[in-house]
């Protein structure tokens, strides 16, 4: 059997994974696992990867979650390019750095606002609590400004000239705001410059297609979403403000 990746790309690390497999042209089965559906939820996704989340490697009888150590598992198993993930000390730890940093900081915050503008008024039929969203808009322009400040600084991509692993994942984060309506890169020239650098180096056309979903995200309709995911997203975002 040969590598199997299990993914669905309204999510950003699937879209990540997907694009560095294509670009770097890395055969692969692509298994889709629709979240809107709750398949990540099914008996069967749940044999290959018990946590029930997406992405997640099957290659042989080997299996793997989690985006990042997928991706340095692919760089490590077909021999990727230097510059994804380079072998100089100081280059790689840069990588590494915005890797390990990304998770709690410009995930988290993009993804309380894409759920503020998306998800709940499609499931609620209401916008969000203008306060409410106003509040994770403000803390995402915090983490915009550091990501400039001291990821990208004046450098062309993130580790020095060329592009790595820590730009890729990054650009698919920032899509996820384009989707919702929010284009963070209008007013932010710097980032707008970034970001076409990173298309052109992966291919626009490829760029394209792995975010055709998700800038199309906002035809999704109610009846599209699986009720575990309805329930959830009214429990996290009708709270009220603290």
């Amino acid at each position: 059997m040969g590598l199997e990746l299990y993914l669905d790309l309204l999510s950003q690390p699937c879209r990540a994974l997907y694009i560095f497999a294509r670009s770097n042209n890395i055969p692969f089965e692509f298994k889709r696992v629709e979240l809107m559906k709750g398949q990540h939820r099914l008996e069967e996704f749940r044999k290959v990867n018990l946590l029930m989340q997406v992405p997640a490697l099957k290659d042989g009888s080997f299996t793997l979650a989690e985006s990042i150590a997928i991706l340095l598992y692919l760089v490590r198993k077909f021999k990727t390019p230097d510059h994804w993930y380079p072998s100089d000390l100081q280059q790689r730890a840069r990588v590494d750095e915005y890797l390990a940093w990304q998770h709690t900081r410009i995930r988290e915050k993009e993804s309380k606002v894409f759920l503020l503008k998306v998800f709940l008024p499609l499931i609620t039929g209401q916008p969000p609590a203008p306060e409410k969203l106003q509040g994770a808009i403000e803390e995402l322009n915090v983490v915009l400004k550091q990501f400039e400040e001291k990821f990208l600084q004046d450098k062309p991509f993130i580790a020095g000239k060329e592009i790595s692993l820590a730009d890729l994942v990054a650009l698919v984060e920032l899509m996820q705001l384009v989707g919702a309506g929010h284009n963070i890169f209008e007013e932010r020239p710097k980032l707008a410059a970034w970001r076409k650098r990173v298309e052109e180096a992966v291919g626009k056309q490829l760029f394209q297609e792995a975010h055709q979903a998700i800038l199309n995200v906002k035809n999704l309709t109610a009846d599209q979403i699986a009720p575990e995911m309805r329930e959830y997203t009214k429990q996290v975002l009708l709270k009220p403000v603290s």
